[in-house]
């Protein structure tokens, strides 16, 4: 499917923007900004956004041969695996009350692309969703929602602190990281339902 629907791009867009879920970089940025300064922040925002969108887009263009010629991946295989990886962060999330816990001399660089890119951006759902949504939304249409949902993403990284503010003066940010880890585990466990199905199908 070529070229530019709007309802598609909203559908595709809404999709992504779900996956990505720049909320859930709030409460990350949250516990990071114990060990980093304002600029070492910006530089994680920045290197990570862009480190994420080349391998989302690496992904899209050629995570079919990837997967089936030099891997010999099925694509319900990675979605059942994926899914068990969101699962233990989510869970996580919920029981600890941080998705993310780093060594105190851990430095910018080691954390930039992973675990910030990889998996917290662009994570083990939205590699999936690069990969399988051209065939339905097309490559525009996919390109240009990867692209805003990386942006608003970067934007929610960018003012993290002023918002953790907020909720951390409502008393709030605790019991929200825990409700988003509980959503975390949730989609990692639809992610292996739904390869388990597509392995079934075509048994």
């Amino acid at each position: 499917m070529d070229g530019f629907s709007l309802n598609l791009f909203l559908s595709c867009f809404v999709a992504f923007f779900a996956l990505v879920n720049p909320v859930h970089k709030v409460f990350v940025i949250n516990t990071l900004q114990n060990q980093f300064d304002h600029q070492s922040i910006k530089y994680i925002a920045v290197k990570s956004t862009i480190t994420a969108m080349v391998i989302l887009l690496f992904f899209l263009a050629l995570g079919q041969f990837v997967f089936n010629y030099v891997f010999h991946i099925q694509l319900y295989a990675f979605q059942v695996t994926c899914g068990v990886v969101l699962f233990y962060n989510g869970i996580q999330g919920l029981q600890r009350g941080e998705f993310i816990k780093l060594d105190k001399n851990i430095s910018v660089k080691d954390i930039t692309a992973v675990p910030i890119a990889i998996p917290m951006i662009a994570g083990p759902a939205t590699i999936t969703a690069a990969v399988t949504f051209p065939a339905h939304y097309g490559y525009t249409v996919t390109v240009v929602s990867i692209i805003a949902a990386l942006f608003i993403n970067f934007f929610f990284m960018q003012y993290a602190r002023k918002i953790g503010n907020g909720l951390n003066k409502l008393n709030l940010m605790n019991s929200l990281i825990r409700i988003f880890g509980l959503i975390v585990a949730t989609i990692g466990v639809q992610m292996v339902l739904t390869g388990v199905g597509e392995f079934v199908r075509q048994i």
